[in-house]
């Protein structure tokens, strides 16, 4: 026969059955909201925002390798299975942005180039100066290999070429070490995963040590 739970002050002792059945919604409520919170992540991951790491040097100065970044995946809408095309865009990528896309040579892969071009522009490079409709770009983000002067067919001379439409046009900041659109061609608007927004965490592998002063650093 169980005992009747009995209180003394504040204290209240309960039977073995009713101990149990208390640890059992103590479970039930972490496991309720732990799942709660993996949906909550994922749902993030998928439509919000993405985590990303930088692995490669194609976009130095901007971003080093061992950068962690932030991907707003928001901006460009998202995909969803069984719809064509992206759902609530509030804007197609732009001239500047940094983006994140699958890979054209292997969509398993994620890339991250900036924007040069959007559908229309007519693009060419001339001794590695970018022009837009036949007139120079203003662009400050592009950098090259020191004393590197020789002019390249395809690197540093491309075009004339018309971005297609419902695609961009993409390279690396370090214009003289970049595997992009001048050698495989276009992005389409739909393999666009999000805009690259914030730094939050960088690791020097060379020093095993982070990057203080760039954690917190928007991309622009």
């Amino acid at each position: 026969m169980s005992k009747d739970k009995t209180a003394t002050g504040d204290t209240i002792k309960l039977d073995g059955a009713e101990a149990r059945a208390a640890v059992k919604g103590k479970v039930r409520e972490y496991a309720e909201a732990i799942f709660l919170a993996l949906v909550l992540a994922l749902l993030i991951r998928t439509f919000v925002i993405q985590a990303f790491k930088i692995p490669s040097p194609s976009m130095v100065p901007t971003l080093l390798v061992g950068d962690h970044i932030l991907v707003n995946k928001f901006l460009y809408g998202f995909k969803l299975p069984f719809f064509e095309g992206k759902i609530l865009s509030i804007r197609d990528p732009r001239k500047g942005d940094v983006v994140v896309f699958k890979y054209p040579k292997n969509r398993k892969m994620d890339f991250i180039k900036r924007c040069i071009a959007v559908e229309g522009d007519i693009l060419e490079i001339r001794g590695k100066k970018v022009y837009i409709d036949g007139l120079p770009v203003d662009d400050p983000h592009g950098v090259f290999l020191e004393n590197n002067t020789r002019y390249v067919d395809g690197r540093d001379n491309f075009g004339p070429f018309t971005v297609p439409e419902g695609k961009i046009f993409v390279m690396g900041d370090n214009r003289d070490n970049s595997n992009d659109s001048r050698f495989w061609g276009v992005v389409d608007l739909d393999d666009i995963k999000g805009k690259a927004v914030v730094i939050y965490w960088s690791w020097d592998r060379g020093r095993k040590w982070p990057r203080f002063a760039r954690i917190g650093d928007g991309i622009e």
